[in-house]
Order: structure tokens, then C-alpha cells, then sequence
């Protein structure tokens, strides 16, 4: 069989850039070793942010969120599209300096954000403990649920005529030969390697590396909470090197569900639970919303997020490695930047114009 580009991995990224290049008339198959949207796809939040950790980063994020806003009102209802916005708490007055911060560096790149004093955060969002300093709303933030929307894009994909072909592995790339684990081989004029915290599997020496992370979801409590809520140190914690780190992060769902994070392990492929980070995550979360050790729990799991050293993603051609292409390395934020991440591999594959520089996620760039 003759394709013009194999993606490997039939995650939401995988999946994004397959309905983005089938949509640009090429011949697309995508290859999935388990299930569609099963990986870190299920495992994310399925948070809708701009995050402004790096103008790169904010690029990248506030594109896709475009990108997400435009595609919401085709999304199916399974998709579970929640308007949210998001809610970042400020425990105390150091944290509200970085408030001002976020807001200033939002409006001027034309973000909606509100500051909130500790009065209108306990109006916000009432279930929050007493004596916070305050926070910052971000209307425009929403949320999915991730294996749907995967869905919803692969189903778009193959009505455009891509394949999709599960239960094999892409295992090896040579001169435009795609081998699979069962010995039959593909002709591709690109391969797009999309697996995420495996990638180096078939691209060693790649700058990628797990972070594992638990998630707890409950029975359902409608209006729990209203927004997307996330302590400051969020982003001390997401970006912690060497060591295991936890942060409130809680996300209301429009079942009534409430879906608990976030921690983050290096240095481990277990998918176990493990009841002491557990504990400690959700020990976290109850310093800022002190109900909820009043909720019921009905599943945790985990997942690992594809880590690279500069906290940006690779987006490009796979250097060294003709005809291979990188889209991995989102880390926490593969959902968001979905939509985007297709945009600049597209626009680099087809060599047109984006809209957004590509350099910043090129996986050339020196780390």
C-alpha cells in the first residue's frame, strides 16, 4: 500500500493532524498500537488555556484556543464543550503580584481577564476556603472531554478518506518504507511520529521524557464549582525538575462531575496508582475547596505526558531522520494545542504559510 503521510499514534494530536492534512487533499493513514485516544488523551483534563509560561508557549496556546472556539458549536455532544473559564487562585499577596502580572501580559495581547479581591472570589466560587488573597478569571478557557473529541476528529479524517488501522505499531522508518510489528510494510512519503511519551521508541535520541501523572474523577455534584480552578503555583509545580510535585486543579465537568490534579513523577513508566502521591494530591486540593472530602470518588488512573526539556513541544522534521516528522512533546498541554500543533506540522509538511512562527517548536532548536 501507497500513502502519502502515516501518522503513528491516533491520539488527539495524531488525530488533529490527520483530519488537517486528509482536509489538505493527501492520502493519510494513521497507525494505533491500543485505542484511539486511550494514551495521555485520556489521561489529560482536557483543559482549553492560553498559558503564558513563554511567548512561544502563549502563541501556541491562545492559536489553538482560536482554533478550539471556532470548532465548538460542530462538536458532538459526547465531546462534553464546557465554557467555563478558568479561575486562578491566589493564596496570598505574593500571589496576587503574579496575578497583575498574567493580567497585564493578557490584556495587552488581547486576552480577556478579571482581577478578583478575596470578596469577589468567594462570590465566584463559594466553596473555596476563607482568607485566599484573590484570583484571576479567564472567561475565554474551556473544556473537553478528550477521547470524544479524538474521536470526532478521526471519524471527520476518514470521512475525507483517511485509514485508520489499530491493534499494530509503526516499528521502524526507512527509505519511505514503513514497517509495522506484524512485518508488512507501508510506502509513505512522510511519517509523522505522534505517540507521545513513547516517541523515542521510534525516534531515538528525541528530547522527551514521561511525567506521570494521577487523576481522580467523582460521582456527580452539579455546581460543586464553577470554573476551571488552578492555584498559582501551578506552573512552579508543572515545571519542578527532578522531583515529584502535586497542585490544586479542579475541573467542573457538564455531567456534574469533578475531575482532581495534578501531580507530576520523572524517572517512571509504572501506570500504577500510587496511594501515597494520590494522598498527597488530593490532600492539596482539600487546602483550597475543603468539601470535597465530602465527595465520593468513583475511579482514578493515570497517564504520562511527553516532557521535553524547554517546555515546548517538537513540531517538525525529525532531525537526522529523512522523512520523519515530530509532533510530541506537548506535556501537559497536548490538548489545547492540538488543533495548532496540526496547523504548524501541516503548514511545514505542505510548505505554506502559518500563522504563527514555527522556529519556536522546531525539534532542531538548540535546548
Amino acid at each position: 500500500m501507497t500513502v502519502d503521510v502515516v501518522i503513528a499514534g491516533a491520539g488527539i494530536v495524531g488525530a488533529a493532524c490527520a483530519l488537517e492534512l486528509a482536509e489538505a487533499g493527501l492520502k493519510v493513514m494513521v497507525v494505533e498500537w491500543k485505542i484511539p485516544g486511550g494514551g495521555a488523551t485520556a489521561a489529560g483534563m482536557g483543559h482549553i488555556v492560553a498559558m503564558d509560561d513563554s511567548e512561544a508557549q502563549f502563541r501556541l496556546t491562545r492559536y489553538s484556543q482560536t482554533l478550539w472556539n471556532e470548532l465548538a458549536p460542530r462538536l458532538p455532544e459526547d465531546a462534553e464543550h464546557l465554557p467555563c473559564g478558568s479561575l486562578w487562585v491566589a493564596a496570598d499577596e505574593e500571589e496576587m503580584v503574579e496575578c497583575r502580572r498574567k493580567l497585564s501580559y493578557y490584556n495587552e495581547r488581547g486576552v480577556t481577564a478579571q482581577m478578583l479581591d478575596e470578596r469577589q472570589l468567594a462570590d465566584a466560587e463559594p466553596r473555596l476556603r476563607r482568607g485566599l488573597a484573590g484570583g484571576l478569571v479567564t472567561p475565554e478557557d474551556s473544556v473537553v472531554y478528550p477521547p470524544c473529541v479524538t474521536r470526532y476528529l478521526l471519524d471527520r479524517a476518514k470521512g475525507l478518506r483517511a485509514l485508520l488501522i489499530t491493534g499494530k505499531k509503526v516499528i521502524a522508518v526507512r527509505d519511505g518504507l514503513v514497517r509495522l510489528n506484524d512485518g508488512s510494510e507501508i510506502s509513505a512519503g512522510a511519517v509523522v511520529n505522534a505517540t507521545g511519551a513513547v516517541a523515542p521508541e521510534l525516534t531515538p535520541g528525541i528530547d522527551i521524557q514521561p511525567r506521570k501523572g494521577h487523576l481522580v474523577i467523582t460521582d456527580r455534584y452539579p455546581g460543586f464549582v464553577r470554573h476551571q480552578l488552578i492555584e498559582l503555583g501551578y506552573i512552579r509545580s508543572a515545571h519542578a525538575v527532578g522531583t515529584d510535585s502535586v497542585a490544586f486543579n479542579v475541573q467542573p465537568r457538564s455531567t456534574g462531575q469533578l475531575l482532581i490534579g495534578s501531580s507530576r513523577q520523572l524517572g517512571t513508566f509504572d501506570p500504577a496508582t500510587e496511594m501515597p502521591m494520590l494522598s498527597t494530591m488530593l490532600r492539596r486540593a482539600m487546602e483550597y475547596l475543603p468539601e470535597l472530602a465530602g465527595v465520593s470518588a468513583i475511579r482514578t488512573w493515570t497517564g504520562f505526558r511527553p516532557a521535553t526539556s524547554d517546555s515546548l513541544p517538537l513540531i517538525g522534521p525529525c532531525p537526522g531522520v529523512d522523512r520523519v516528522w515530530l509532533a510530541t512533546g506537548h506535556e501537559g498541554l497536548g490538548i489545547t494545542t492540538s488543533l495548532a500543533t496540526a496547523k504548524v506540522l501541516a503548514a511545514q509538511i505542505l510548505q505554506r504559510e502559518c500563522a504563527i512562527p514555527v522556529e519556536p517548536y522546531l525539534p532542531g532548536r538548540p535546548c
